[in-house]
């Protein structure tokens, strides 16, 4: 089954909400995707055509496990590259996170794996070089922000 990047992003969406707010409601996805309530109404139906919402009109939205899967997934790289942007390449976190939410649905697996295995690396086997590479780039943030 083909799951568009935008369907990624309202299944992660929702995994978030309930696992925050432990509901999903529409006014709460349209708010969080900054959209109007019927885009997340015709997506919702799409979804849920596709196995990976329950969701009727009126009534409470569930992620089916299959939904859940693919969230959770999501999520994973989304935490793993925020991190991996953050921890590795010295990047602001307000950055790394709208970099990571953009990344997360185009990046392949077997390239979030050698991200995961690398940083491991280089944060085992290269400390001191690793800390003095983030404190450089620390700096020269600091410096383009003055």
């Amino acid at each position: 089954m083909e799951i568009s990047k935008r369907e990624e992003e309202y299944l992660e969406t929702m995994y978030l909400l309930h696992k925050n707010k432990g509901v999903i409601r529409v006014k709460d996805i349209a708010k969080t995707m900054r959209v109007k309530p019927p885009s997340v109404v015709d997506a919702l139906k799409k979804l849920a055509d596709k196995g990976l919402v329950e969701y009727e009109k009126y009534d409470r939205i569930l992620l089916t496990d299959e939904g859940r899967k693919v969230a959770e997934a999501t999520y994973s790289k989304h935490l793993l590259l925020t991190q991996f942007f953050i921890d590795i390449l010295g990047i602001p976190p307000e950055i790394a996170e709208q970099d990571a939410c953009q990344f997360e649905h185009y990046v392949h697996d077997i390239t979030v794996k050698r991200i995961k295995e690398f940083a491991q690396f280089v944060q085992e086997e290269c400390p001191y070089v690793l800390k003095q590479f983030i404190k450089e780039k620390l700096a020269e943030n600091e410096k383009a922000s003055e």
